[in-house]
């Protein structure tokens, strides 16, 4: 099947079979190694992108439904050589530890402001209940999504 897609900004067209799936599409095609593949059953959070500013866990969702939207990537959040404003809240924070499911946490961090651009300590953690780190106790993540909500009002 062919479909076009605008991912960080860039125009592709691909023509790929009816059951790939997003996340091989990204890395295999695309050469985005940022999403990961971990539980590939939508409860880990390392293969979360956004679709049309939704986030989405491309080891579930079919490339084909992403025809004619528009992605971002953890590879699209930095402007050149200046980091995202959640970017540079993570590494200030100490938010990145082995780094595995930071991609994830960045763009969900970035759909949660994007609803709700002041949110409280329990958004954050709600909304964060289906990205998994097995390096922290989530503390740093949520001190880091806070002070880049505070950074980007």
């Amino acid at each position: 099947m062919n479909l076009t897609m605008v991912v960080n900004g860039s125009s592709h067209e691909l023509d790929v079979a009816p059951h790939s799936l997003l996340l091989d599409v990204l890395r295999d095609s695309l050469d985005l190694k940022g999403a990961k593949r971990s539980c590939d059953t939508q409860v880990c959070g390392a293969c979360t992108v956004l679709v049309d500013g939704q986030a989405v866990s491309a080891c579930t969702y079919l490339a084909v439904e992403a025809d004619g939207c528009s992605l971002l990537t953890v590879e699209g959040l930095a402007d050149g050589e200046a980091l995202d404003p959640l970017q540079r809240a993570f590494l200030d924070a100490g938010a990145v530890q082995c780094g595995f499911c930071t991609s994830g946490m960045l763009l969900t961090a970035r759909a949660l402001l994007r609803e709700n651009a002041a949110p409280s300590r329990e958004d954050i953690l709600h909304y964060l209940r289906g990205s998994l780190c097995r390096c922290t106790g989530y503390r740093k993540i949520v001190e880091a999504i806070m002070t880049a909500a505070r950074t980007t009002r």
